[in-house]
């Protein structure tokens, strides 16, 4: 009788092909550990001021500042700081729910609970006030020396 559940074979069968599934969505679990802990993101912001760059887990590993951020107000360089880490953790959430998917897919409540926690935790909120681009900002010294406003 095929299909018996008191059939000894095919409870072995049954078992093996169960045993293969797990082994592959460890397999695949590990694949995709990995390959999360290896991702780093880059995001420069459009005006040229700053270049950063984050590991796995959305901590910044690495801060460059170009010399346009000479002339720019300490307010706009930090905004624009704040924003380019933003992006960069766009940028990782999504390279993250493309690992997620390519290791162990999205169809599983497991693969479903992964992407959705590291989007939650990745993603920035509502969109900081933006940069302005240098020479925008209310003090730009480009063009006068702030000792011009000093009153002595």
């Amino acid at each position: 009788m095929e299909g018996n559940i008191l059939d000894p074979d095919s409870a072995h069968e049954r078992l093996a092909a169960w045993k293969d599934r797990i082994d592959k969505l460890a397999a695949d679990t590990r694949a995709m550990s990995e390959r999360l802990q290896e991702v780093r993101v880059t995001a420069s912001d459009p005006n040229g001021l700053t270049e950063v760059t984050i590991d796995s887990t959305g901590a910044l590993v690495d801060l460059r500042l170009t010399d346009r951020m000479r002339r720019t107000s300490p307010d706009v360089v930090a905004r624009t700081i704040m924003a380019t880490l933003g992006e960069a953790k766009n940028k990782l959430a999504d390279r993250s729910q493309e690992i997620i998917a390519d290791t162990v897919g999205t169809e599983s409540p497991a693969a479903r609970a992964i992407a959705d926690s590291v989007g939650q935790h990745l993603r920035s909120g509502p969109a900081p006030e933006s940069a302005a681009a240098p020479g925008d900002d209310d003090q730009d010294y480009e063009t006068h020396s702030y000792l011009d406003e000093r009153r002595w």
